[in-house]
């Protein structure tokens, strides 16, 4: 009888792993057309003349993370902000500069993105965007400073598996601008509003093996950005990151049970546009105030997804947030 069981179970889960490799080798990517997503020109238009220069901040594992710094008064808190999927940290570079007075601001390129040669590419592990911001806070952190951790889009919901994961005891703060929640969120729109293309097959494929814990092919990409031709086309377009791996993707967003790590933010304050292409803004307090009492949410009129982050408005909104601490 045990045998026979053993057998059964072995067969199942021999037939299991069989559909699962199928259901990845079966979806591949395709080429994105480069209209109807997300409008860059705002973005493209926003940054300084003479950004901040990239410097290198070593991680556990001898990368050297490149980030750009922005220097704060005396008694501030430190404040890093996350870019979101696609891009780098030069989406941050007018905002940061403006923040500079009300906090030590500090903004990486995600490892995988990036403007340096050679900065994009793919992580190692699930979970390693998590340890490299760690790396960073525990390295530029002075002693008993408050730490603000604030991202954009998918680098929003990096903060919100931040805050859930184990380093999450190092925030103080967060600040949530137009934050990716879940794929099947109340917030989310199909496809980003034209920004993204998920291989579903593909995906659901590679979650069941990490199940059976089979990590060797979450290398392969499991999403696609629809990135603007003019974006690609222009002096920027090669340093745009147009697809994710399973393991990048998985360690940019929240956890499948979002709730808990929404749970697990501390005092943060959210930020989102009424005219947001890419995400449902009016569903962001109905989906998360059940779950935490820490968050305050902001509607920003006429702002659209990206246009978010350099609006006059949340340059406001974020200066008194920091002003708590």
């Amino acid at each position: 009888m045990f045998f026979a069981i053993l057998k059964q179970f072995v067969i199942a889960v021999a037939v299991t792993l069989l559909v699962a490799t199928i259901l990845v080798f079966t979806q591949r990517p395709k080429e994105m057309s480069g209209e109807g997503g997300l409008d860059f020109s705002q973005q493209l238009e926003s940054g300084r003349e003479t950004p901040a220069p990239l410097l290198s901040l070593p991680m556990r594992d001898g990368y050297d993370l490149k980030v750009r710094t922005y220097g704060g008064a005396d008694n501030v808190p430190l404040l890093v902000l996350v870019h979101g999927s696609a891009w780098h940290g030069l989406q941050f570079d007018r905002l940061a500069s403006e923040l500079s007075g009300k906090a030590d601001v500090i903004v990486p390129d995600l490892r995988g993105h990036g403007t340096a040669p050679g900065r994009r590419g793919d992580i190692d592990y699930i979970g390693q965007l998590e340890d490299d911001l760690a790396d960073l806070i525990t390295a530029v952190a002075k002693p008993d400073q408050p730490v603000i951790l604030a991202g954009h889009s998918s680098g929003g919901g990096l903060v919100v598996r931040f805050a859930g994961g184990e380093h999450g005891d190092l925030l103080d703060g967060a600040v949530l601008m137009a934050p990716f929640l879940h794929h099947n969120a109340p917030t989310m729109r199909e496809d980003a509003g034209g920004w993204s293309s998920v291989l579903l097959r593909r995906v659901i494929g590679l979650s069941i093996l990490n199940t059976f814990q089979i990590k060797a092919l979450n290398y392969l990409p499991i999403i696609q950005f629809n990135v603007p031709k003019a974006v690609l086309e222009g002096p920027l377009g090669d340093t745009a990151t147009t697809s994710y791996s399973y393991r990048l993707n998985t360690s940019f967003a929240p956890r499948r049970n979002y709730f808990e790590d929404v749970a697990a933010l501390p005092p943060f304050v959210l930020l989102a546009g009424s005219a947001d292409e890419a995400f449902v803004s009016s569903q962001y307090a109905p989906t998360m105030g059940p779950v935490t009492d820490k968050g305050r949410f902001d509607m920003i009129l006429g702002a659209t997804h990206l246009g978010l982050v350099n609006d006059p408005r949340t340059l406001g909104i974020i200066e008194g947030f920091l002003d708590e601490y």
